[in-house]
């Protein structure tokens, strides 16, 4: 058997933060500062923004001058001494300076330590509450909370009454055991978790002393938080910067919370945290940096540079070679920002191959092939023709039928009979054929009603009927949030409540369903009535948009209100998650990652790159095909797979075509269609493609193997590119390969033809890879290949096999 070895040629996250700062300037953070009460406190960091873009911290070399009057400096700290406002003078050693506002109130006023307000942010940040310790579902050796403070109320009973005398003692409050186990005077597995000289042990020990008193109906809230600087830019590794974190209340005050926010980091190596509100730069990259306080999280951009690459000049390949357009104007601005040059433009034969694969999901015939490369017009006219062309075929809208069947989990069950789910997948299809805009057909299936028979997409309420599910999969579905942990408890690392869980799970509450005559068929309709309880305290919970507002839903169906919020322009969420899947579809890796869990703590790696992709969704009337025209003809899409000495370590900012793996569907349906051996499918004619299946629970051991989703869940995960032994052995050893090849009748056809060795080798080289083989590929297969006879048969039916088994073929690049 012959192998042959081929390779891979080239022939809106909302946030608090202010705005970056302008380069070349200096600035303090915050840009005012407010001390409200006897107790409070800011520090103040001061960076200087380089001409190059770069970061410098200049807190420690800055002078800083304050009317003694009103405020004192403990260090880089400013705390409050009178009632007024001035402000302090920041200046550099070089004569620079800037001044900072400061304003002081009720300076003589020493507040009573709070539950809700100081006790349990310390228990948060020393980690009292994390699901390691005592906040985990059963507690920690006897002592349960709520994960990270989700439950006051429940928390000061567990506190104060649970144990009485025990984990808290009035009379000699230094001997609380909630305080001994924290300093570890007594036996505690989490260990010390304190010190005495530390302001939070003080803290912990004044309210004790105080009465260990619940907070009032009245305290204030934390509606925010603000993480200093917004971003940093840094050239070199090694140095640590100081961060800051600030709380604003709904009272109308604000606090420095440095010390008790819980910080992580999304790379290690290129951002360390050494100490809480430090910042470590270590290697060339990019990390992001999130900050927690209360139920809030918000994210600080990290870029760190090699130092010897600081000021060199970026540069693309690809000027005067293809014209960019506006989707490259913020690919490109942030690989400037990176300094990392793109690859240039790749050839016309890879550009045919991958456009044909990503839009129709089939390889282009040879003839096609021919038209298109003998074409003399430029390449990016006769490209963006092609691409024209393709957006028009069949097979873009199967290809997207295919997708959001898997999104809309489209499979029979015991819920959807074989016949609904395929009227189900026949609306979705005419839908998508129609190019009709998503956003009508989002709202069309939130607000479905009637029979699945006559009105097939209201099976998207049979595909899931727990209403808390199903509430679930629409966040996750249609805006990229993953809603789930929030069940339970407050979002760890997000910014979603259990109030915010059950106030959007209230909007399906009122969701009726029952039988038809027929008895295959269901019926949905609004019953207008039917509520959501909150777990913790039973109360009734009423309809609430994530992050927004409580609307009225009084006599009107409540799914209805929900799909207008949920399509509406200025929803923070739906075109973005819309685009950013559209994205990942054309280009590998989505600008969020994976595609459907917009978190504050998972990032866009291209923030500005998604807002416009989304913005031009909306102005569009959400023009399905207008954005995937765009993505087509820009650089970014055309660029080579080869990469450079400068973006081989780029896989988040499409600096280069990302190589990955054809979908299982598309897999099969290319082998079939260079064998020219069809595939049978259960509910299919003979020749089917497997983009066409509607339902979810018809398949084969090809297509399970080798990752293709069954619709089980809404989650993008179903999908698995992930390669694996039994994938390598059934390309190998496996039926598919080598009997579509025999059955398909190929090389025997050719043989019969009279066609010499050189030419057939040609023909299933431009078949399977879309190019010609190489000179040497050529003269080293030849030699292999008999002149005539059964061994001439076997010997071509090897070099086929090969080729179908190369990563040439089996990969888009």
């Amino acid at each position: 058997m012959i192998v042959l070895h081929a390779v891979v040629t080239a022939s809106f996250i909302l946030t608090p933060n202010d705005a970056p700062e302008p380069v070349g300037s200096l600035v303090a953070y915050p840009t005012e500062v407010n001390l409200e009460g006897a107790g409070d406190r800011q520090r103040l960091l001061v960076f200087e923004r380089s001409a190059d873009g770069t970061w410098l911290d200049r807190s420690a070399e800055a002078s800083l001058e304050v009317d003694a009057a009103v405020a004192r400096l403990d260090g880089q700290r400013l705390r409050p001494v009178s009632d007024g406002t001035t402000s302090m003078r920041v200046t550099l050693p070089d004569g620079r300076g800037l001044e900072v506002p400061v304003s002081v109130r009720d300076a003589g006023i020493d507040r009573q330590m709070s539950l809700r307000l100081d006790v349990l942010p310390v228990l948060t940040s020393a980690g009292c509450n994390s699901g390691a310790c005592h906040g985990s579902a059963r507690g920690q050796d006897g002592f349960h909370l709520s994960l990270f403070g989700y439950d006051p109320a429940g928390d000061y009973q567990r506190i104060t009454t649970e144990r009485p005398g025990r984990r808290v003692d009035l009379a000699f409050p230094r001997s609380s055991l909630l305080l001994e186990k924290a300093l570890a005077s007594v036996p505690h597995t989490g260990g010390r978790l304190l010190a005495e000289e530390e302001e939070a042990f003080g803290t912990l020990l004044r309210w004790l002393e105080e009465g260990a008193l619940d907070d009032g109906a009245d305290v204030a809230e934390v509606t925010g938080i603000e993480l200093y600087p917004p971003e940093l830019v840094i050239s070199g590794s090694g140095a640590e910067l100081p961060l800051s974190v600030r709380a604003r209340y709904s009272d109308g005050t604000d606090r420095d919370v440095t010390d008790l926010a819980v910080f992580r980091t999304s790379n290690e190596v290129t951002g360390a945290l050494p100490d809480r509100g430090v910042l470590r730069a270590g290697e060339a990259g990019e990390a992001f940096i999130t900050a927690s306080f209360g139920v809030h999280t918000v994210g600080l951009p990290l870029v760190v540079l090699d130092a010897v690459e600081s000021g060199s000049e970026w540069s693309d390949p690809a000027e005067g070679v293809v014209p960019s357009n506006w989707v490259d104007e913020f690919v490109e601005q942030k690989l400037r920002k990176l300094r990392v040059t793109p690859s240039s433009i790749c050839s016309d034969e890879a550009y045919l191959r991958r456009v044909h694969l990503d839009v129709v999901g089939r390889l282009p015939e040879p003839e096609e092939r021919e038209a298109f490369i003998s074409d003399p017009r430029p390449s990016s006219e006769k490209r963006a023709a092609l691409a024209e062309k393709l957006l028009s075929e069949k097979g873009f809208t199967e290809i997207w039928v295919m997708q959001w069947a898997e999104l809309l989990g489209i499979r029979s069950s015991r819920d959807i009979s074989e016949k609904a789910a395929l009227l189900y997948f026949e609306w979705l299809r005419d839908r998508i054929a129609k190019n009709a805009p998503v956003d009508a057909m989002v709202s069309d299936l939130l607000t479905a009603s009637g029979g699945t028979f006559a009105a097939p997409e209201t099976n998207f309420y049979q595909s899931e009927r727990d209403n808390l599910v199903l509430s679930e999969n629409v966040a996750q579905a249609f805006l990229g949030i993953r809603l789930k942990c929030a069940q339970c408890h407050n979002h760890p690392f997000d910014r979603w409540t259990q109030d915010d869980y059950y106030g959007f799970a209230a909007f399906f509450a009122q969701v009726g369903r029952k039988a038809a005559e027929d008895p295959r068929e269901q019926v949905v309709f609004d019953r207008r009535r039917g509520q959501v309880n909150h777990p913790v305290d039973g109360r009734t919970v009423a309809p609430k948009f994530l992050g927004g507002e409580t609307p009225s839903v009084q006599n009107v169906d409540r799914r209805a209100v929900l799909a207008g919020w949920l399509t509406a322009p200025e929803n923070p969420w739906f075109a973005r998650s819309l685009a950013n899947r559209v994205w990942a579809h054309f280009m590998g890796p989505g600008i969020v990652e994976p595609v459907d869990d917009f978190q504050v703590s998972n990032p866009p790696s291209n923030g500005p790159l998604l807002d416009a992709l989304a913005m031009r969704l909306v102005d569009t009337g959400y023009d399905f095909r207008d954005l995937v025209r765009e993505i087509l003809t820009s650089r970014a899409y055309q660029r080579s797979a080869e990469v450079t000495a400068s973006n081989a370590g780029d896989s988040r900012n499409y600096s280069h075509a990302t190589i990955r793996r054809m979908r299982a569907e598309t897999l099969l349906d290319a082998i079939c269609q260079v064998t020219d051996s069809p595939e049978k499918y259960r509910g299919l004619p003979l020749g089917s493609r497997a983009v066409e299946i509607a339902d979810g629970t018809t398949g084969n051991y090809f297509l399970t193997t080798f990752g293709r989703s069954r619709r089980e869940t809404v989650c993008a995960c179903e999908v698995s590119f992930a390669p694996s032994l039994s994938q390598a052995l059934h390309l190998l050893n496996g039926s598919t390969v080598h009997e579509k090849i025999r059955r398909g009748g190929l090389i025997k056809q050719m043989i019969a033809d009279g066609i010499a060795n050189e030419d057939v080798i040609r023909a299933l080289y431009l078949r399977s890879l879309s190019r010609p083989p190489t000179e040497e590929e050529l003269a080293a297969l030849v030699t292999q290949v008999p002149a005539d006879g059964d061994d001439r048969r076997a010997a071509l039916e090897d070099v086929f096999w090969a080729l179908l088994n190369s990563r040439e073929f089996l990969f888009l690049h």
